[in-house]
C-alpha cells in the first residue's frame, strides 16, 4: 500500500472515525471485506439513512448494495481522505454545513457540496445543478 494510503488508514484509526464506521457497519448488519488502498467495504447495510448509493465513515465504505462500481469506490476513497484531513468527527458538522449550503444555492444536497465536488460529483453519481439565480425562467 502506498505511503499516503497508510497515512490515511492510520489517521482514521487514531481519530476514531474508522472504528465508528466499523460500529455502524456491524449495527447496520453489513458484511465487511478488505477493499483497495486500505479501505474496508461494508455491503448489505440495512438502515435507510443516509440516502445515498454509499457513504464513508473513516476508511469504511458502507452501502446497501451487494457490489459497487470502481468509480463509486474511488469517489468514496476520496471521502476517506477527507475524514483523515478533517481529523475525524469534525467531518460530520462540516459535511452537514456543506450539504445545507448546497441545498440553499441550488436545491440539491451534492451539486455545490464542497466535499462531494472534491470527491468527484460524477464518480459519486451526483448531478451538476445550476445555481438558483443562474437558471432561466423556463427551467425553474
Amino acid at each position: 500500500m502506498e505511503k499516503r494510503f497508510r497515512f490515511r488508514h492510520a489517521a482514521n484509526i487514531v481519530n476514531l472515525s474508522t472504528p465508528l464506521g466499523l460500529l455502524l457497519a456491524a449495527a447496520g448488519g453489513a458484511s465487511t471485506r478488505p477493499g483497495p488502498d486500505g479501505l474496508i467495504l461494508a455491503f448489505g447495510y440495512r438502515p435507510r439513512f443516509p440516502v445515498a448509493a454509499a457513504f464513508t465513515v473513516g476508511n469504511v465504505v458502507l452501502t446497501r448494495a451487494n457490489v459497487m462500481s470502481d468509480r463509486l469506490v474511488l469517489h468514496e476513497a476520496r471521502h476517506a481522505t477527507q475524514w483523515a484531513w478533517c481529523a475525524g468527527l469534525p467531518m460530520l458538522p462540516l459535511y452537514l454545513l456543506a450539504t445545507l449550503l448546497s441545498v440553499a444555492v441550488c436545491g440539491h444536497q451534492g451539486s455545490y457540496n464542497v466535499f462531494e465536488r472534491l470527491a468527484g460529483l460524477e464518480d459519486g453519481g451526483y448531478p451538476r445543478r445550476p445555481l438558483w439565480w443562474r437558471r432561466s425562467r423556463r427551467t425553474s
